[in-house]
């Protein structure tokens, strides 16, 4: 055990998982709250909780994050990229009755349905006692050292992979298991498609109108509406709407920053872009998002965006419930910032 930190945030809860600890609020996914979100079935019913990962198309959300791009693997004189339909009686062995397909993908990681890992977003803090602020990931983690890049050989396996997270990558979840109990509000239902910050005054309203019960342990979805319309925009979004309907949080608002650290939720899932809006400009050090820095930095609460949440929040309105067990692996992919994924919800 190293202790990587002389101080820590105030409000964060770092060490008190292990000095090494990797996973944060995921600790909190123990087995009894695997066996709370098993009572939860009742029907045997399963929805898919992932866009298809080519949506949203286009960048207009994010212009630095593309579909997916894929294509064939190399052919058997590993030349050329075509061993697609590959009729092997005629290229490969007369005496074969086979045909064979074989693909690689190049894939933002963050495009579509994603977990965001505990080293997607640090920040600068007096992590050394020194007065001095230095960049820092949760628990004390460091850039340089323990998130690595960009660099040549970053991974240190000749792959050519130039970033990697020696730590908090999203492999620890992933070998954990993300399953146990969902709550999710359905904050569409009660907003409509109005941009809407959602201070902590409206959140629990919702949750007494709808009465939602979240206890410490629960991974809590947020239910907009913004993943349907992505659907609906069938790839084709248009630019200013993508940036400018549906709800989500309002980091500005204190309240709700302590009641979600208050809670002891194990993790923050929303279908829409970021959980949270930008903060507001400011000339001060500030984070661009509070939300992010609270959950990601603070606390190890990783963060679930673009999640497609319709169907699941239509059957539970219509049931007259708001939980389920939820089965959510990132991919055991080593060293990344973050994974898209196919999470499950079982009701």
């Amino acid at each position: 055990m190293t202790k990587r930190w002389t101080n820590r945030p105030d409000g964060s809860n770092w060490g008190e998982f292990g000095e090494d600890d990797e996973l944060g609020r995921i600790n909190l996914i123990t087995p009894q709250k695997v066996l709370e979100g098993v009572r939860e079935v009742e029907h045997g019913i399963t929805f898919s909780l992932s866009l298809p990962l080519d949506y949203p198309g286009g960048n207009a959300l994010h212009d630095r994050r593309f579909p997916p791009i894929v294509k064939p693997i190399t052919d058997m004189q590993q030349i050329a990229s075509n061993f697609y339909n590959v009729v092997a009686s005629d290229s490969i062995d007369p005496s074969f009755i086979d045909v064979w397909s074989d693909d690689v993908v190049t894939l933002w990681l963050q495009y579509s349905t994603q977990w965001d890992s505990l080293a997607h977003q640090g920040a600068k803090f007096d992590a050394n006692g020194d007065g001095v602020d230095e960049p820092v990931y949760y628990n004390g983690f460091r850039p340089g050292q323990d998130i690595l890049g960009p660099q040549e050989d970053a991974k240190g396996d000749g792959s050519g992979s130039t970033s990697f997270a020696k730590h908090l990558g999203l492999e620890h979840m992933a070998e954990h298991g993300v399953q146990g109990r969902g709550v999710l509000i359905d904050l569409e239902h009660h907003l409509g498609s109005d941009r809407t910050a959602v201070t902590l005054d409206i959140l629990q309203d919702i949750m007494a109108k709808d009465n939602v019960v979240v206890e410490p342990g629960d991974m809590l979805l947020l239910h907009t509406g913004f993943a349907d319309q992505i659907l609906a925009w069938e790839k084709n979004p248009d630019p200013v709407k993508i940036h400018t309907t549906f709800s989500h949080l309002d980091a500005s608002d204190d309240a709700l920053l302590d009641w979600i650290a208050e809670s002891q939720i194990s993790a923050l899932i929303a279908d829409n872009y970021a959980v949270e809006g930008f903060s507001a400009p400011n000339p001060e050090p500030h984070t661009l998002l509070p939300i992010h820095h609270l959950c990601l930095f603070k606390l190890g609460i990783p963060l679930g965006e673009l999640w497609h949440l319709g169907p699941l929040a239509k059957w539970l309105r219509e049931n007259n419930r708001s939980r389920f067990l939820l089965t959510a692996p990132p991919l055991n992919l080593p060293g990344t910032q973050g994974s898209p994924l196919t999470p499950i919800a079982t009701v």
